[in-house]
């Protein structure tokens, strides 16, 4: 009997130097209900026991005479216990008549689980078999027990630190494959009902499931976490949950794991296929539970930073609008946001006219979140107030220096403030801690305008501003440094490769920005805001 009351035959591998023992001890396991394979040498069973593991099909259980003629059975069970597959295959050894103290020592060291002194009753050869394969198939859920619940610890650690609903549902998918064992889907429904799918990677990633399976999905989870609290475990059948979520184009009755949010608005689903298994699982249906609320729990924080930066996109989009014709120059303007979903950014533009011509400035305010953002839109706002009747780069940066002193003493920021005469091409440069202007010559060349200062914020001296003159045919470049900047790269490096980025580019201002772009705008962990000009003809 098994641990569940219900009789089990083994595969009994007996090695047994004789023919003879061969025989009767096999003839004992055979009436027992066992299956016997029987070899005569140490060496011939490791022989046989690899051509099993290669089938997948070790047997349960090996009776070794301790005195084989190429290696004790002592020899033999240390051999099978240094091999990581076979380490857990149980080992009884046995010796003709009384077995010394020795010996019975020798054999527990070597790993062995019992040893039977022959002959045997069969009855207690039989309750011999049985009790090892029980202790080792006990160990073995042990330890498998011991792998999901490490497998659901890595797990939470890698939900956890997800930077975007995204990675997590891709990281709950993959962590309750690896806790069942089968195809496994993961699900964030935000408060808008964005769906954020996650499979695991057993299930090939062709044939996806369509729009409409996720409406479909949408719908449903809505339904079954309204009014719910806490964990909800159901199956739904084939017909109710769509195709294609844990096999390209198959339909499976789905067991799901919701489990919403404090406030309700939102909910995470692991499902898995009930067809992959026979019946359900408690372990696994706990573990799955506990790994659910893990994920709800990092879902919380990352769905408040969906809304934060959608809020701030708009705050940016709204108030970074495409300049208005200026009088003398033609001024062309980029603004792309972080890959990173979680990250916003300050980084800002702008292009306005003067009584003195036309001031143009590119900023970042330090840090990222929606603060960082409102901060920005506050410089913005104040340096076209401040431009009513003042026109100077310098006296502007000192004033925008004193307006973030006063109203935010913990924020600083970066900004360079160009002043344009169209008439003459006469530029005047404050820089405030940011990247100088790129002057992009006609002749294919192109310099950093000689232009530094300090940050914003921080109420110390400024120096005079820069001046140098702009041909018409020369093309002006502000950008923020989300552009350029890499992480472990020195930022001249990268400015170097900026400058040389540009002069390869084909002549107009759009042409500049998007060659720029495309060199270097690709999965950026900052914003990045652009700014080119010229004098018009």
């Amino acid at each position: 009997m098994d641990v569940s009351g219900r009789r089990t035959d083994a595969t009994v591998l007996v090695v047994d130097p004789t023919a003879a023992g061969r025989f009767a001890l096999g003839a004992v396991l055979r009436r027992a209900g066992h299956q016997v394979v029987a070899v005569g040498t140490g060496a011939e069973a490791l022989v046989e026991l690899d051509v099993r593991l290669r089938k997948g099909a070790l047997p349960d259980v090996a009776f070794v005479d301790v005195g084989l003629p190429d290696m004790s059975g002592f020899e033999l069970c240390r051999r099978l216990k240094a091999r990581p597959h076979m380490a857990g295959l149980p080992v009884v050894h046995f010796s003709a008549g009384e077995a010394a103290p020795g010996d019975r020592a020798e054999g527990v060291e070597a790993g062995g689980e019992a040893h039977l002194e022959m002959p045997a009753a069969p009855e207690e050869i039989d309750a011999v078999v049985r009790a090892a394969v029980r202790a080792a198939r006990l160990r073995a859920d042990d330890q498998a027990a011991a792998r999901r619940l490490a497998s659901l610890s890595e797990t939470i650690v890698t939900i956890q630190a997800a930077r975007s609903p995204q990675e997590l549902a891709d990281a709950a998918a993959e962590g309750a494959a690896r806790l069942t064992g089968t195809p496994a889907a993961a699900f964030v429904l935000g408060p808008d009902d964005d769906l954020y799918r996650g499979t695991s990677r057993n299930r090939t990633s062709l044939a996806l499931p369509d729009a409409g399976a996720h409406r479909a999905v949408v719908a449903l989870l809505r339904r079954l976490a309204h009014g719910q609290a806490g964990v909800r475990i159901t199956t739904v059948a084939a017909p109710l949950w769509p195709a294609g979520f844990f096999r390209p184009g198959v339909q499976h009755d789905a067991r799901l794991v919701l489990i919403p949010t404090q406030d309700g608005r939102a909910s995470v689903c692991l499902a898995t296929p009930t067809r992959e298994v026979r019946r359900v699982d408690p372990e696994h249906e706990s573990l799955l539970a506990r790994l659910a609320q893990a994920a709800v729990l990092a879902a919380e924080p990352l769905l408040m930073y969906q809304v934060e930066r959608h809020v701030a996109l708009t705050l940016q989009h709204s108030f970074l609008p495409q300049p208005h014709r200026l009088p003398g120059v033609d001024v062309v303007v980029r603004y792309v946001p972080a890959s990173r979903e979680t990250e916003i950014g300050g980084d800002f533009y702008a292009a306005l006219r003067t009584e003195d011509g036309v001031l143009a400035a590119v900023g970042d305010v330090v840090g990222h979140s929606l603060e960082a953002a409102t901060v920005m839109v506050e410089i913005r706002h104040a340096l076209r107030a401040y431009c009513v009747d003042e026109s100077d780069p310098a006296v502007l940066a000192e004033r925008l220096d004193r307006m973030l002193q006063r109203y935010h003493p913990e924020v600083t920021a970066t900004v360079c403030l160009v002043l344009i005469d169209p008439g003459t091409g006469r530029a005047r440069i404050a820089n405030a801690g940011h990247l100088p202007p790129l002057i992009v010559r006609d002749n294919r060349s192109a310099d950093y305008a000689k232009a530094a200062g300090p940050l914003l914020g921080l109420g110390v001296p400024r120096p005079a501003p820069t001046e140098l003159f702009l041909e018409p045919t020369d093309r002006l470049l502000m950008v923020t440094d989300g552009l350029i900047e890499t992480r472990g790269t020195d930022l001249a490096v990268s400015m170097e490769h900026l400058r040389a980025a540009a002069t390869g580019a084909m002549p107009g201002l759009d042409a500049l920005c998007d060659t720029l772009l495309t060199h270097f705008g690709h999965d950026r962990d900052d914003d990045i805001a652009m700014l080119a000009l010229r004098l018009t003809a």
